[in-house]
Order: structure tokens, then sequence, then C-alpha cells
């Protein structure tokens, strides 16, 4: 083997290990969801994953459908948060012995309701590796106003019917929320 054709083999072969370094999961996949602006197109983007699905069908909809649900939390999510701290010390008799405990208890509800219209997945990926999969969704603003325009052209009888099982579901929360604070 020649000089010249030895060089060329080393040089292949970085390429093809530099070819090989460039895979992996797409910059989104670490991203997150959030607002952007690729191209000059301002858009709310969701990302959404899911682990341990072997049936693939099912794995890419409930992907793409947490994926919605994230792109859904950037609009509105209600957050209930409940915090209980208990501390105590007792001693007796002569004061030389006592008795330390605390317990500490955090719970976090969120709850996010919002129709979105023209939300739709752009991309998808999965990491054979761990066989988890990707979605990414996509709202543009432009979409987003005209969706917001539209609803708020609601005719009354369905803001009421909103309005309504929005209560309701609030409603629920509430006695969840009433249950464990009564357990204190």
């Amino acid at each position: 083997m020649t000089k010249k054709q030895l060089v060329f083999g080393c040089i292949c072969v970085a390429w093809l290990l530099g070819l090989t370094a460039c895979g992996g999961p797409p910059k989104w996949v670490s991203e997150g969801s959030g607002v952007m602006n690729k191209d000059d197109s301002k858009s709310i983007y969701g990302v959404g994953s899911v682990i341990g699905v072997k049936n693939e069908p099912l794995a890419w909809e409930t992907a793409e459908n947490r994926a919605r649900a994230e792109l859904a939390k950037t609009f509105r999510t209600y957050t209930a948060y409940l915090m209980q701290d208990y501390a105590a010390s007792t001693t007796a008799g002569n004061f030389t012995k006592s008795t330390e405990e605390q317990n500490v208890e955090r719970a976090i509800k969120t709850f996010s309701a919002v129709t979105l219209n023209g939300v739709r997945p752009i991309d998808r990926y999965k990491d054979e590796d761990s066989s988890t999969y990707y979605v990414l969704t996509k709202l543009s603003f432009s979409e987003m106003k005209d969706a917001l325009q539209q609803a708020q052209e609601l005719d009354a009888e369905v803001r009421e019917y909103v309005r309504k099982n929005a209560e309701r579901t609030f409603e629920k929360l509430e006695k969840e929320e009433a249950k464990r604070a009564g357990g204190l």
C-alpha cells in the first residue's frame, strides 16, 4: 500500500466516523417544548415521548398526544400546590431524653384544558437503544391568532357549555384537594 493510499484510507475512516458521530437524536429532543422562532416563523412547539410501549403505532400516538399536551400547557395550566410540614419534640421526666419526629409531604396537581386548532406533528424520532419514541408538534403564532379569533366568535351556547364543564372539572379537583386537606 502506498503512502497516498494510506492517507486516503485514513481520511475515509475519519469521515465515516464523523458521520457516525453526527447521528443521534435531533436537537429538538433535548431542547424540549417551548416558543421558538425558526425561519422567521414564530411558533410554539411541544415535545412528547413514551418509553416501554412495544406496540409501535400506539407508541407513536401516545408520544404525539403527549406532545400536544406539552404544547397545551404553554397556554394555561391550573396548578394546585399543597405542602404539609410537621415537627415535634417530646421530653418526659427529667428532660434528659427526648423524642424527635418530623414529616414533610408535598402534593402538586396540574390541570390544563384548551382546544388548539392547527397543532400538527412535524417530526418523529425513535431512540433505538432505549425504545423511546419522540414526536414534535407545532402551532404557529399566525395559526394560533386565527384559532383565537374563531374561539372569540363562538356562540353563547357553546361558551356556556365550556364554562359549565370547566366548573365541573375544577369542582372535582377541589373535592380531591379537600380530601387531602381534611386528612391532616
